[in-house]
């Protein structure tokens, strides 16, 4: 069975002897060599998508090795080049090495040294190359493949099922684990579709207090409640002509589902406060974490209005090989928002960013990105572990917990505490810990609490 190929390497020598027993050691170590005895000859093969890293005598006749890497460098920003150097030579190596040198190596060198280091070289020259693919990539994309970033045949198959359904004008329910870009699928089919001249409203139904969720979605006149002082313009008055966006919508109280259903089949809405009907031509797009059909609380024919079409996002787990294209436009994103410059994966991050499966999906890849991009000295095991760690609360015997663990168990306590002296009623947790719904929602799910587990046997059905 054949060697596979470590790597290229450009090797430039003037002594024919030391080139070719130089060269053949490199073969024998699993690399492809190109040999040259001069830097012009050497340069004549360089080009932007020189794969290899460049290793160079220092001493040569015409052009020297430090030479030839200041003109290969100025042809290829960050080429790794390597230089081989006499023993006097040293503070001239460490000297080029501030001028973006790789390494140097002594001679007479160990073999073994030579090879590690021209390894390591052609690792982050590879990652040199991915890095400006993904660049290019995204640069290059547009229309639904610059809005849904992904190569993978999951999210290529969803790209059509959007396109096909944005033309159809028909009501859809997307669904998908929470972090999968469910209002981002909402957009396109709005984007892609013939309303897109219009309003795309968008709102989250969990996220709103129940008892302002219904003036949220049709409107109010003023006086129709105590604190209503002016008329305000409901959600599906604003989306007509458009599309409205249920997110959360396994959340919404039985007692709207009504009344959503009346406005879907009639085409018509009243204000809170009003009895003058509105006709309102709208679509709607539907969200949901789990399947309409198995929420107890969720009235059928709602479903059946809704449900004309369905989309399935696939969780980034299924879709790994999405990874590297995604983290590079947030971190690239991140940073032009920032005015930092974008910043690469190392190899280890590389080798970390692969073996990990994101639980949190995109919007747990996101947040990491930006980090990454703005902490220009955190790995990015640093940054995962620091993500992670709070949801976890065993320290081993002979360590304590660290601090990030001890505020995040704390937090945890807190949270479940106050859903233990409320019996599980959301807005009362809410007003005593001062948390916005979507933050409530979001710590509980990272802690694993969850509502029902402190509902009152007497009274299984109090509000959220």
């Amino acid at each position: 069975m054949s060697q596979a190929v470590r790597g290229q390497v450009l090797l430039v020598d003037d002594e024919q002897m030391v080139r070719q027993a130089t060269e053949q050691w490199l073969k024998m170590s699993g690399f492809e060599v190109i040999s040259c005895s001069g830097a012009e000859q050497a340069l004549a093969q360089l080009d932007e998508a020189f794969p290899g890293v460049l290793l160079t005598d220092v001493k040569m006749p015409g052009m020297d090795g430090l030479q030839l890497m200041r003109e290969a460098r100025s042809r290829i920003a960050e080429l790794p080049v390597i230089l081989l150097t006499a023993h006097g030579d040293v503070d001239m190596a460490i000297s080029a090495m501030r001028e973006g040198a790789y390494d140097f190596i002594e001679k007479p060198f160990v073999p073994e040294r030579l090879v590690e280091t021209i390894n390591r070289a052609c690792d982050k020259r590879r990652l040199m190359l991915e890095n400006l693919r993904l660049q290019q990539d995204l640069a290059s994309r547009s229309g639904i493949d610059a809005k849904l970033i992904g190569i993978s045949p999951a999210i290529q198959r969803l790209k059509r099922e959007i396109l096909a359904l944005a033309a159809l004008d028909t009501n859809v329910v997307i669904y998908g684990e929470t972090g999968t870009g469910k209002e981002l699928v909402a957009q396109c089919l709005h984007e892609f579709s013939s309303r897109n001249s219009r309003h795309f409203v968008p709102i989250n139904c969990g996220a709103i207090p129940e008892a302002l969720i219904e003036s949220e979605l049709f409107g109010h006149e003023a006086g129709a409640f105590t604190s209503a002082a002016k008329r305000r313009i409901g959600k599906f008055e604003h989306a007509d002509g458009g599309t409205l966006f249920l997110d959360e919508i396994e959340s919404m109280p039985p007692h709207l589902q009504v009344k959503v259903l009346r406005a879907l089949q009639e085409g018509v809405i009243e204000r809170l406060g009003s009895n003058q009907p509105i006709s309102v031509d709208l679509r709607v797009v539907a969200a949901s974490k789990a399947d309409l059909r198995e929420e107890a609380n969720f009235r059928e024919d709602l479903f059946y209005r809704l449900n004309v079409a369905q989309l399935h996002i696939p969780p980034l787990r299924e879709r790994l090989e999405d990874v590297p294209l995604l983290f590079a436009h947030y971190v690239r994103q991140a940073a032009a928002a920032h005015d930092r410059n974008s910043r690469n994966l190392s190899e280890q991050d590389q080798r970390t960013l692969q073996g990990y499966n994101w639980p949190g999906n995109v919007r747990e890849l996101k947040n990491v990105a930006i980090r990454f991009a703005l902490d220009q000295r955190a790995s990015l095991a640093e940054l995962l572990s620091a993500h992670t760690q709070p949801v976890v609360f065993e320290a081993p015997q002979d360590k304590p917990l660290s601090l990030a663990l001890q505020v995040a168990a704390f937090e945890a306590e807190v949270i479940r505490q106050s859903l233990m002296r409320h019996k599980g009623n959301i807005k009362s947790v809410m007003d005593e810990l001062d948390l916005p719904r979507r933050t409530l929602n979001q710590k509980m799910v990272k802690y694993g609490l969850n509502r029902n587990d402190f509902l009152s046997e007497a009274d299984p059905e109090q509000s959220a």
